[in-house]
Formats: structure tokens, sequence, C-alpha cells
């Protein structure tokens, strides 16, 4: 869908020798209006004026080694009221909401789409980054592969590991490791923590994460260890950032996570309790929801994707042939885009969809809809409209 951007963006990037943690801060003084035309990328309408200065680290920002130590600060001038623009239809408007979403480590996946399209909305991005990715997701970065994607569109990156609700659970040979022994405070409580500590409260959630380490197995060879895994990775992380972020969240907000079809239908080669971890989060989506609704007047929905070339999913390593076979299948013949998944979150987590909890949104081309493949030869000759 087309994002047209209300002009008269300023942008400015910080860099200092204070921390190894990235973080940004960005305040955006513009909404986006969603067209119909999802072809056309409207971040591309972003201006690219930027210049140097310092600022304060956050507080609870890790440190490091000097020759390891960098910190970069994107921050948006905001407007004057006075000088906001009136935009026409209906627009969805995230100014003065903030935004934590887990998951993000490189530009392709739907949880970077999802950042984008957030902070075009006006909201404030903070993000946290799998702990084992950092020094990957920090190197490209400092290289400027992310300079074409608009790298400034985001706010705020840490270190986060959802599989750990707390310090006291971690183990010994996790602590030792050298991925992590950079970094502190990334536990899902200490995480929490330090952005009521440095932001008070969050308005959006977004769970976009998912890790099975017997994924490539069949479901009858997993081990248990692979399968409680799976279960504690995708679909209990949630559950825990809920609990230690719900209580910060201001009332009206709203949070989503991500979750695809091998949680409904069976997709051979797609094993490891990967299945059972996106059925559970979808199920849980429903209690979260009324749990969370009831006490904290927060909406709880989720997202059910089609597949996306994305650097996780092709760990599976068939996510060609499946996105194949949705592009043949699916009532809309075409590749699913990223950010078709970031505008319909923004939706989802906008004041638009205020009436809308506990539902699982389909965004895959329709594929879910479809009962058999259409490219069978069951079919022969029925005349089957396709895409020319």
């Amino acid at each position: 869908m087309e994002q047209t951007i209300a002009s008269g963006l300023q942008m400015k990037v910080v860099k200092s020798s204070v921390s190894r943690n990235i973080s940004w801060k960005m305040t955006n003084s513009s909404a986006a209006v969603f067209g119909a035309n999802p072809k056309t990328n409207s971040y591309s309408m972003f201006p690219r004026a930027s210049y140097i200065s310092s600022v304060k680290p956050l507080s609870c920002n890790n440190t490091s080694t000097p020759s390891k130590s960098n910190e970069f600060i994107t921050r948006e001038m905001s407007q004057s009221p006075e000088s906001k623009p009136t935009l026409p239809g209906l627009p969805i408007d995230l100014r003065g909401k903030r935004a934590f979403i887990a998951g993000i480590a490189d530009e392709n996946g739907y949880g970077w789409a999802i950042a984008k399209s957030l902070a075009a909305a006006g909201a404030e991005i903070l993000v946290g980054t799998w702990v084992p990715a950092m020094n990957i997701f920090e190197t490209s970065l400092h290289r400027g592969k992310f300079d074409a994607s608009r790298m400034q569109e985001v706010s705020s990156v840490s270190p986060t590991d959802a599989v750990f609700d707390n310090p006291e659970d971690v183990p010994e040979d996790i602590k030792a490791n050298r991925r992590y022994a950079a970094y502190s405070n990334w536990t899902v409580q200490e995480v929490a923590e330090c952005v009521k500590k440095d932001f008070g409260t969050i308005d959006i959630l977004v769970h976009s994460l998912a890790n099975g380490p017997e994924v490539t197995k069949p479901l009858l060879e997993t081990s248990r260890k692979g399968y409680l895994a799976a279960l504690s990775a995708s679909s209990y992380s949630y559950v825990s950032l809920l609990k230690h972020f719900v209580p910060i969240m201001n009332p009206g907000g709203a949070t989503i996570s991500l979750t695809h079809n091998a949680s409904e239908r069976i997709i051979p080669g797609y094993g490891g309790g990967m299945s059972s971890a996106k059925a559970a989060l979808e199920s849980d989506t429903r209690v979260l929801a009324f749990e969370a609704g009831r006490r904290y007047k927060v909406r709880i929905n989720t997202i059910s994707a089609g597949p996306l070339r994305s650097r996780a999913a092709k760990a599976i390593g068939f996510v060609d042939t499946m996105i194949e076979y949705s592009i043949n299948n699916a009532p809309l013949q075409k590749e699913l885009a990223a950010d078709e998944v970031g505008n319909a979150a923004a939706f989802l987590l906008s004041p638009l969809s205020s009436a809308i909890t506990g539902s699982v949104v389909y965004v895959d081309n329709g594929l879910n809809a479809m009962g058999m493949a259409v490219d069978s030869p069951v079919f022969g000759d029925n005349n089957i409209p396709k895409d020319n």
C-alpha cells in the first residue's frame, strides 16, 4: 500500500564513543496516509538531510572496550503544532506514541518493515535485537549497509534475549559466552526496567521473533529439548514480554505478534516444534487479549504473514519453494512484500483498530482461504484464472 508522507522532516545523526549499545530517539512530526498501490515505495519520500552533533547517552546503555564502543543516535526535528500540515483522508497518526519492537536483526524481515511503517506514521521506535545478532547488526550499521533502507527511521536498538526472563534464569555457560559477555541488561525484565527508567511508558509492543534449534527435523525426530526450546523462544517469549512491558503501557495501547500458516496447515519440512509454537502463540493471543484488556485496557492481536525471504526464513531451507507455491495458488498472484505486513501492523497498532483484539489477521495474499492447490494436476483444464 502506498504511504504519502507529510513533508517538512529534518533528521540528525549523532555519533559518540560513550557506549557500544546503539540507541536512537525519534519524535516524528508527520503521519502516514495509506492508499491503494502496494508497489510504491513511500520511504523514498523521506529527505536525506543530516548532520553530526553529540548527545547524552541512555542511562541503561551497555559498555564495552573503547575499541568497540560506538553509539548512534538519530533524531527527527519536530515541527511546532502550528506548522503541522493538514492531512487529507483518514490518516494513521501515531505521533506522540512510543513503540518497543523485539526481534529486529537486519533490514529484510517483517520486524524491520513494521518499524518503518510505525515510524512513518509518527511513532518513536525502540528496538530489541537478539544478543548474538548484535555484533552483526552493529557491523552492518557502521558499514552503511542499512543506508538504502533509511536506518534513521528507526529509533532505539538494545540487546534483548526474550528466552530469559531475568538474570537468575541465565545459565553460567551463557554468561560466559563471548557474544553475551560484551553486553548487559538484556533479559526481558532488565530491558523493561531500562525502558521504564529512560522513557517512562510505551504505547506499542511488537513481538517479531522466533527460534527453533531443530527446525529442519521432522516433528517425529524432534527431541524434547528442541521442542521446548522452540516453544520458549517463539511463543512463551511473547507472554514474558507482555508480563514485563504491559505494566508500563499506557491505557489504550496495542501489541501484536507474528505467526504464519504453519500453525494451521501442514508444511512438510517445517519441524522442530515450530508449528506447535506458532499454534500456541495464536491460541495465547485470545487469552492474553482478555487478560490484558480487562486489567490494562491494552489490545492483543496476531498477524499471520505469508512467506518472506528473510534471513530467519532461509534457515528452513525451502522458503523459495513456499513463495513460489503462494504465488501459484493464492487469490492474489504476487510475491508478498514486507512493507505490506508493516502497513497492516501499523493499522492494528493504531487507534483506527480500537475495537479489534484477540484476532489473528491474515496478511498472505489470501493463501489462508484456499482449500486446494490450484496448480494441482487434478484441476486439469478447468480454465482457472491466472496472472499473465
